[in-house]
């Protein structure tokens, strides 16, 4: 009895399984039937609800193969795979992901800031923001600043990095005034946290004044080791007598290298660019003032490369929690300082 009915069993369902294949692949001819039916006859086009029906049937039937006619098996195997990464590239998605956002505020400050202070770039605005505890990349305050059409200043190399602290620089530059006369600016700058020491104009420079600027500049035991100086003729012998008294050892560069003294050179630059070339100097008084302003400003505010985007006599950061963010204008609003004020 037992050996006629395991077969039974079998046979019974085996035609189970084939009737049911046979009702699968009914149901698949019949679809392409009726994609057929919608669309020209001699190119038929799958809707996405066509392509679904056939990556689901062929989860579902393995002889899914057999009655497919108007596209290659490869090809539902395609839909599938591009199912599978529109699926997870949405899942991906759904959640916060990547950088975090910046926030609005800080955003348009950056862009009051570059917009009010166009003679700066990123490393200039990004010095400020970390002054004021915003910590973002430079790059990241690069994208959101304002584009101005003047292009960005030109770097210096820096060299002489060996007794840097008991280094000076001193050089001469002229402004024009408004009556078209000529003043001469000497100024002594220090290479260590480059503060400018001393400077001074006048209207007919002598040997004899430039060597009392010297003895000005560093009174008592004051003086560097070393002071580097161009090859102007009014460094002579008066100029060098007067110095040698207060221990300096002078360090001329070579003819017609400026780029030996690149400190001082870069400081001109600086003067000249945020300064000097968006004003009108009426006299020699009045560019005194001038750049009195402007060096308080150099001195105290502006952040520097050089020093880790620190000011020469040092800026202490204030953290958000400190306040609003005010501005406060210096050099006559041509550059600004941002600092936080308690309500």
């Amino acid at each position: 009895m037992r050996t006629v009915l395991i077969p039974l069993l079998h046979a019974l369902a085996a035609a189970a399984q084939s009737r049911a294949a046979l009702h699968l692949e009914i149901l698949a001819l019949h679809q392409q039937l009726a994609v057929l039916n919608h669309t020209r006859p001699l190119r038929p086009h799958l809707r996405p609800l066509d392509r679904f029906f056939w990556v689901c049937l062929s989860k579902l039937w393995s002889g899914w193969r057999n009655p497919l006619i108007i596209v290659k098996p490869d090809t539902v195997v395609a839909w599938y795979r591009r199912g599978f990464r529109l699926f997870w590239t949405w899942k991906s998605r759904r959640g916060r992901s990547g950088r975090p956002t910046v926030a609005r505020e800080t955003r348009d400050l950056i862009r009051k800031i570059s917009q009010a202070n166009p003679l700066w770039g990123a490393p200039r605005v990004h010095g400020e923001l970390l002054k004021l505890g915003i910590n973002l990349s430079q790059p990241t305050v690069a994208k959101y600043m304002v584009r101005h059409r003047k292009p960005p200043s030109q770097t210096w190399r820096t060299f002489l990095a060996n007794h840097v602290k008991d280094l000076v620089s001193v050089d001469f530059f002229t402004v024009p005034t408004v009556t078209f006369r000529v003043v001469f600016v000497f100024i002594v700058l220090a290479h260590h946290r480059r503060r400018v020491i001393h400077f001074n104009v006048t209207q007919q420079p002598t040997a004899a004044w430039t060597a009392q600027q010297i003895v000005e500049a560093f009174p008592w035991d004051t003086a560097p080791c070393y002071f580097l100086r161009d090859r102007d003729g009014i460094y002579g012998d008066y100029f060098k007598r007067r110095v040698d008294g207060t221990g300096i050892d002078e360090v001329p560069i070579a003819a017609r290298s400026p780029w030996q003294s690149p400190y001082v050179e870069r400081l001109i630059g600086s003067i000249r660019r945020e300064c000097l070339d968006h004003m009108i100097v009426l006299n020699e008084q009045h560019l005194r003032r001038i750049l009195a302003s402007y060096l308080r400003y150099y001195h105290s505010v502006r952040t520097h490369l050089s020093l880790e985007k620190d000011t020469p006599e040092g800026r202490r950061a204030q953290p958000p929690a400190a306040g609003k963010v005010i501005a406060l204008p210096h050099v006559g609003g041509l550059h600004h300082e941002y600092v936080r004020l308690a309500a």
